[in-house]
């Protein structure tokens, strides 16, 4: 696996410096300043590149960008309104500029109105480490009582109705206003910043749009783009639904291995694939990660590791929290044997693209984390530490005492 490490720009508190000092080997970021659906120009690209190979003495990091993550899909796109065919030729122009530079992997996602989404940025666990959290009931309780959408409490069980009810009671103004903040916070780094009345209007956007119709222009959208990224010897690969459920009575279409699967055959080239994330997909019981690896290997182009744990198991939705790597939902020794072994198949058939990226996503705060405030979910101490476990694991896997063990 290719060890790197996200970096959202100038304005990130993890710095180049910091990357290279944990040993990563390539580096995943994208132009978050650019609004969606506008071009991503060459002279944008080319300065993301200088900034990523140049430590702050001015000498060379020796890092390149390895992955795109993301560019974005416009909400245009996905509803196939306004000026979806004009943001889906930018989206094509912007993939011969990124393959003009040399990057050759596309990371981007399918999920309507907000990217990841958690109710709690800074958990506070035993440890005195925090770490971002989805909790079902304040979720439900900023669905029903803050943002006010219609029907919404018919989208819960009963009990999680009336706790919600009970919770929303008891916070206070700033308790509600913080909650509301975490929900809408999106994607870090994101060009868009969405208050609730954006939130109401996407939503009201969505109201005749099903899973069946937003599939369908996924389906639309990858028969334009992965033709041409064939072409290009680029490799597009789609994130999962986080949560893998469905939120705010919005469509979900990328939370399970079926879902993938439909999606894979539907575009069946090898430049559409996967972003395999254990959180994201770890975040329902019923998802397999390593056993997704093992079955749909050869279309996974980037690899997302971190771990969650949940609160209600037996619940194919509901509450959970961002764990330690090696702790959680996911076994990561069995992801990780996964990987390498596809790794190995690879390399045997003689892929170029034997060398799969991955990096060591989200991460408590530990440490110096807890002061630096960095963004929620990146920070330098807590994925650093999670890279070290994961190293560890490879290592150890790899060696040729542990493969002739195994």
């Amino acid at each position: 696996m290719r060890q790197t490490w996200r970096w959202f720009g100038p304005k990130d508190l993890v710095s180049i410096d910091a990357m290279r000092q944990a040993g990563v080997e390539g580096v995943v970021s994208a132009l978050h300043h650019v609004p969606t659906g506008v071009v991503w120009t060459p002279d944008d690209i080319a300065e993301r590149q200088r900034q990523i190979g140049t430590m702050q003495d001015g000498s060379s990091s020796g890092l390149t960008w390895d992955v795109v993550e993301s560019l974005p899909v416009s909400e245009d796109i996905k509803k196939q309104k306004g000026d979806w065919r004009d943001h889906i030729a930018n989206w094509k122009t912007s993939m011969h500029h990124l393959r003009d530079a040399g990057v050759e992997v596309i990371c981007y996602n399918f999920m309507p109105v907000l990217d990841w989404t958690r109710t709690d940025l800074s958990w506070r666990r035993p440890t005195g480490a925090t770490c971002m959290r989805f909790d079902f009931t304040d979720f439900a309780a900023f669905d029903i009582h803050i943002l006010e959408r219609p029907g919404a409490a018919e989208d819960f069980p009963e009990a999680i109705v009336d706790a919600a009810a009970r919770r929303f009671a008891e916070m206070s103004g700033d308790e509600r206003a913080q909650l509301a903040g975490n929900v809408v916070f999106g994607l870090p780094g994101a060009a868009e910043n969405f208050t609730l009345e954006d939130v109401r209007r996407h939503l009201a956007e969505y109201d005749n749009i099903r899973e069946e119709t937003l599939r369908g222009h996924l389906v639309d959208f990858l028969s334009e783009v992965t033709p041409l990224a064939e072409e290009l010897g680029l490799r597009l690969c789609c994130h999962p639904d986080d949560p893998p459920f469905p939120l705010l009575g919005l469509p979900r279409i990328m939370s399970t291995e079926a879902d993938y699967a439909a999606i894979m055959q539907a575009v069946d080239l090898p430049a559409n694939g996967i972003t395999l994330c254990t959180g994201s997909l770890g975040a329902r019981a019923d998802n397999d990660a390593p056993g997704m690896m093992r079955r749909m290997g050869e279309r996974v182009h980037f690899l997302h590791l971190r771990n969650v744990t949940l609160d209600t198991p037996e619940e194919p939705r509901g509450s959970f929290f961002e764990d330690e790597h090696l702790a959680g939902q996911t076994d990561m020794v069995e992801m990780i044997s996964a990987v390498l072994d596809e790794e190995r198949r690879r390399k045997a058939a003689g892929r170029a693209d034997w060398q799969i990226p991955m990096r060591p996503d989200h991460g408590q705060d530990i440490l110096d984390d807890l002061g630096r405030k960095a963004q929620p979910g990146y920070p330098a101490i807590g994925r650093l530490k999670g890279l070290a476990e994961l190293r560890g694991i490879m290592t150890a896997l790899n060696h040729p005492r542990g493969m002739a063990g195994a």
